[in-house]
């Protein structure tokens, strides 16, 4: 049992803690590429929950890892063949009903530590701050908190060398052999805005990429999943430290 993971804990243990924070990790299922498993976005959420969870926790913070949601936004991907969507007022409704338990229970802080590039809290997160005052309200996008060069050699954003790396260290038996895997080469906007990212439209997953995959997954391996795992980890769990012992109401310098 693992006392920082709300799905392997027991009342017994909880009842009389006080959490400090607790983190939704929100995932998606979603195809990646030829050769990566649909949940990949909810194994590694999963994981670099709980890495940083344990870290925090053995740092003395009350933090509670919620379970993470299976389902995100894909949208962009209708015509994918079993890529599950749930609509933005979807997860808002989801959002309002788990922060209202917390805040029946007095959980003063709500971290989302998002795992898919299509799920966008933080317009939901400004709603749901007014309702609940009193709380402190934060998202984070695990995937972008690392200088990805120093530990890839192939930039992407979808079943690339990143991903695959880490699901080749995490879960080695979902992994089909790379030679299977397409090359998730991604066709560009003819709008020159969108290409140069001050301007956006979402993407048509199916004619954007042959592959489903966005970013050559070639040169993966497990041993690059585990340094940047492990890395990763650290750095989401500073995260989860700094804002556990965060004074909500003397929060700025």
């Amino acid at each position: 049992m693992r006392p920082y993971i709300l799905a392997e804990t027991n009342w017994k243990a909880l009842k009389d803690e006080a959490i400090s924070l607790a983190v939704l990790p929100w995932g998606a299922t979603e195809a990646h590429n030829y050769h990566l498993p649909y949940g990949t976005d909810v194994f590694e959420a999963d994981a670099i929950g709980a890495a940083a969870g344990k870290i925090a926790w053995q740092a003395g913070e009350k933090v509670m890892i919620l379970p993470t949601i299976p389902f995100g936004v894909n949208t962009g991907q209708a015509d994918i063949y079993l890529d599950i969507n749930l609509n933005p007022s979807t997860q808002l409704a989801i959002l309002k009903d788990i922060v209202a338990v917390l805040h029946r229970q007095g959980i003063p802080k709500l971290l989302i530590l998002n795992s898919h590039g299509g799920n966008d809290f933080k317009v939901m997160l400004r709603e749901i701050g007014l309702l609940y005052p009193d709380m402190f309200f934060c998202t984070c996008n695990w995937f972008q908190a690392m200088d990805k060069p120093l530990y890839f050699e192939e930039m992407g954003d979808h079943a690339d060398e990143m991903e695959t790396s880490l699901i080749q260290y995490l879960h080695p038996k979902l992994v089909l052999p790379l030679e299977e895997a397409g090359e998730g080469r991604e066709k560009k906007s003819k709008v020159s805005g969108i290409r140069e990212g001050w301007a956006w439209s979402e993407r048509k997953w199916s004619l954007v990429s042959e592959d489903t995959g966005i970013g050559n997954p070639k040169l993966a391996n497990a041993e690059k999943g585990r340094r940047f795992l492990q890395d990763v980890s650290q750095k989401v769990a500073e995260l989860f430290i700094e804002i556990s012992r965060l004074d909500i109401n003397n929060r700025y310098e």
